[in-house]
C-alpha cells in the first residue's frame, strides 16, 4: 500500500491555501514545521510569526500560502482525512466478506496512527495527535456553513460516506447510518483524547485500544 500512496498526490480543496504548498520547498517546509509547532505549543499559542521563526522565514512569506491559521488548520485536517480515505480505499478494495470489510475500515479511522514514511515532510503519527486534539476547531467556527458550502469538508464526509455504505450494504434498513458513523469517527477521536488526559472516565488503555471498542460496537449492533 505505501507504494501505491508514494505515487498518488493527496489532493484538498485549494479554497483553503492561497497557494499550493505542496508545490515549493518552502511550502512543505511550511506544512512539516506547522505540525510540529502545533503539536508542541498547541494551536492557540500557534502563530505564523512563531512559525516563520522556526522556519527562519519572514512571517509574511507564510501568508503566501494561508490567508490564516485557521485555513491552515483546515487544510492540514483536509489532508489527514485525504490520507484516512486512501488507506480506506486500498484496505478494503479486495475484502469480500461485508462485515470483514466494515471492521477493517473501522480499524482504520479509529486506530493509533503511525507515520507511514512515504510522506518525508508530513509525519502523520504526530499530525493524527493534532486531529485528536484539534480537529473541532475546523468545525466549531461561526464560518462553518460558508466554508461548507465552499468545500473545505468534504473530503471529510467522503471517509463517513464510504463507511456508512458499507453499513448499508450490510443491513440497508438499519435507519441510523449516518449518526453511527459519525459517531464513531469523532467518538474515537475523543477517546483517544480520553486515553491521553482524562484516564478514568475511558476503558482504552495500553491494552484496550479505540478500534477495539468500536469494532465490538458495530459487531453487537448489526448482528442483532
Amino acid at each position: 500500500m505505501q507504494d501505491l500512496l508514494a505515487n498518488i498526490k493527496i489532493q484538498v480543496n485549494p479554497k483553503t491555501f492561497v497557494k499550493d504548498p505542496e508545490t515549493s520547498d518552502l511550502g512543505k517546509k511550511i506544512i512539516q514545521n506547522s505540525i510540529l509547532l502545533i503539536d508542541e505549543i498547541g494551536f492557540e499559542e500557534f502563530t505564523f510569526k512563531k512559525l516563520g521563526e522556526k522556519i527562519g522565514s519572514n512571517e509574511s512569506s507564510i501568508y503566501r500560502y494561508f490567508e490564516n491559521k485557521h485555513k491552515l488548520l483546515v487544510y492540514l485536517s483536509s489532508w489527514y482525512w485525504a490520507w484516512i480515505e486512501y488507506r480506506l480505499v486500498f484496505s478494503t478494495n479486495n475484502i469480500e466478506n461485508k462485515i470483514e470489510k466494515l471492521k477493517k475500515a473501522i480499524a482504520i479511522v479509529t486506530e493509533t496512527i503511525e507515520d507511514d514514511c512515504v510522506t518525508e515532510h508530513i509525519n502523520e503519527a504526530i499530525l493524527n495527535k493534532i486531529i485528536i486534539e484539534e480537529f473541532t476547531k475546523t468545525l466549531h467556527s461561526k464560518q462553518v456553513d460558508e466554508e461548507n458550502k465552499k468545500g473545505f469538508f468534504l473530503i471529510y464526509k467522503q471517509v463517513n460516506y464510504r463507511i456508512e455504505r458499507m453499513i448499508m450494504d450490510i443491513n440497508p434498513e438499519y435507519p441510523y447510518s449516518k449518526s453511527l458513523v459519525s459517531s464513531i469517527i469523532e467518538g474515537a477521536l475523543h477517546q483517544h483524547f480520553l486515553k491521553n488526559h482524562l484516564k478514568t472516565i475511558t476503558n482504552c488503555n495500553e491494552k484496550v485500544s479505540a478500534s477495539d471498542f468500536y469494532v465490538h460496537l458495530i459487531e453487537n449492533l448489526l448482528n442483532k
